[in-house]
């Protein structure tokens, strides 16, 4: 991150990453909230761009703007009834008191740590090294997560299935 482009792409999506993830919490409506989220997860890989880590970033878009994303909308959308938005809550203030400790935990972290850059080199072929882990060493949890995530959608999918479909189905 030598040249002044990349430390402004930086900066500029850092704010809108963290700009987007105040807004998830700020708005009550939960649809604009998914919405705040999918901007949070391009920001995040636009910085994994500007930290050369391609293939990170093509997979943050693919599996969480992409999948995760589209499966909350849905979950939303599906569930029957009630309202969509984000209700008043008794824990606001405990949680308010725990975000502001872990942003005081983060932020002595991030000013306590020496920041150096190391003296090797940076990575030269990071998507095939991790093709190879994810289809060698690692394949069969890779598998095992696939199947779990589409037993879950339709596991989702048939609770919200309205009941008389079901009893259409069984006659």
């Amino acid at each position: 991150m030598d040249d002044t482009g990349t430390v402004i792409a930086f900066w500029l999506l850092a704010v809108i990453t963290v700009g987007s993830a105040l807004m998830i919490v700020a708005v009550r409506n939960l649809i604009h909230a998914v919405v705040f989220m999918m901007v949070s997860f391009v920001g995040i890989a636009g910085l994994y761009l500007t930290l050369s880590a391609d293939f990170v970033a093509v997979t943050q878009v693919l599996l969480y703007v992409g999948a995760i994303s589209v499966l909350m909308l849905f979950a939303i959308v599906l569930t029957p009834g009630g309202s969509r938005d984000n209700a008043e809550t008794f824990l606001r203030l405990p949680a308010l008191a725990l975000t502001v400790l872990l942003g005081a935990t983060l932020a002595y972290v991030a000013i306590d740590t020496d920041w150096s850059l190391a003296d090797r080199g940076g990575f030269t072929d990071t998507a095939s090294a991790i093709g190879d882990a994810l289809l060698g060493k690692y394949v069969l949890p890779f598998e095992i997560a696939s199947v779990l995530l589409l037993a879950a959608m339709i596991g989702a999918i048939v609770l919200v299935r309205p009941e008389a479909s079901i009893e259409e189905a069984e006659e």
